[in-house]
């Protein structure tokens, strides 16, 4: 597999903290939009009412600042990233970034338990069960 060198990915669960309204979801996946667009990320972010699971991919710089990014911010806890590394093409080309939420609610649970390769694995089945 020929990996290109400047794209890369991270694949990160986390939970919405519990002081903030579900609202702000919305908020943060239109900020990240935003973001994203300016950075060259796309990704797809997931919520099940509790946690978070997102998949970025771009330039190395760009997705570990953005990891860096969300790990400061208050709306999120328990920022868990399950997999990093070299990507050989983009998931998500068109879209700066995805947002669906997921009907199993243990799904991302069982997921925060995984790591490296098996966490690629479920979020490609969990992703799978999605309307995109």
């Amino acid at each position: 597999m020929n990996l290109s060198p400047a794209l890369y990915e991270v694949l990160y669960v986390s939970t919405i903290a519990p002081e903030q309204p579900l609202s702000v979801v919305a908020e943060i996946a239109g900020r990240a939009r935003q973001v994203n667009v300016e950075l060259d990320v796309t990704g797809l972010l997931i919520f099940d009412g509790q946690r978070f699971c997102q998949q970025l991919e771009g330039p190395q710089k760009a997705v570990l600042k953005l990891i860096e990014r969300i790990r400061n911010d208050p709306r999120h806890i328990n920022i868990e990233v399950l997999h990093h590394g070299p990507l050989a093409g983009r998931r998500f080309q068109h879209f700066s970034l995805a947002f669906s939420t997921v009907e199993d609610v243990e799904a991302l649970a069982r997921m925060e338990l995984l790591d490296g390769e098996a966490a690629l694995a479920a979020f490609e089945a969990v992703r799978g069960e999605l309307v995109l």
